[in-house]
């Protein structure tokens, strides 16, 4: 018997293999951008709410997906799966989204089912607009893990103190200062003192 996390995540699963958040696959679909949303799978009473099926069979059109595929994600979720809190890039930055950690804190997070990463407090971001390509588009999702160790050359995502939140390449870190690179290459190098960096963290998946 199926159950109702089974759909909704496997439609999460579909999302991401096509390399979009829930919100982005419903807008292919030409479905109203909330459709797939975490707050639309449960009603203001607390009653279980299911996706129609012709949403369903309007996002595997979208994605050119078999019934065949989405019943093998139904079968693969419990075990490939993991959902995580997930946030536009561009609303990143506004107060109360992380703690002083660098973990997913506030209001305003929806979730997003993405491959399994080893740290409970990993969050995805999703990139808006075309100013970080050829690295990202508009619509890619990056899975951010404030666990993972971030070593020179890795991608990551750091907090200032002033509240500016940055997507860039490591390039070198002392106890004084952090180096990073624009994933743009039309950007320079930026140096930023230690004690201006609240936290940073390693981007460990792209959805690309």
């Amino acid at each position: 018997m199926l159950t109702h996390n089974q759909i909704w995540t496997a439609l999460d699963r579909l999302a991401a293999q096509a390399g979009l958040s829930p919100s982005a696959l419903a807008k292919r679909a030409g479905l109203d951008p909330t459709t797939f949303n975490k707050s639309k799978r449960v009603t203001s009473d607390g009653r279980e709410r299911w996706p129609s099926t012709e949403s369903v069979s309007k996002a595997l059109a979208a994605t050119g997906t078999t019934i065949h595929t989405f019943v093998q994600l139904i079968d693969e979720t419990a075990r490939t799966v993991q959902s995580v809190p997930l946030l536009s890039l561009a609303e990143a930055g506004a107060s109360g989204r992380f703690d002083h950690s660098g973990f997913p804190a506030g209001d305003g997070w929806d979730e997003v089912g993405l491959p399994s990463v080893s740290d409970q407090h990993a969050y995805a971001l999703e990139i808006s607009g075309d100013t970080m390509k050829p690295a990202y588009r508009d619509g890619d999702i990056i899975v951010v893990s404030p666990a993972a160790p971030v070593r020179r050359g890795d991608r990551v995502v750091l907090k200032a103190r002033n509240g500016e939140i940055m997507l860039k390449e490591l390039r070198r870190r002392t106890t004084k200062t952090i180096e990073v690179q624009s994933v743009d290459p039309g950007h320079s190098e930026r140096t930023l003192a230690i004690s201006d960096v609240e936290w940073i963290a390693r981007i460990v998946w792209a959805s690309q």
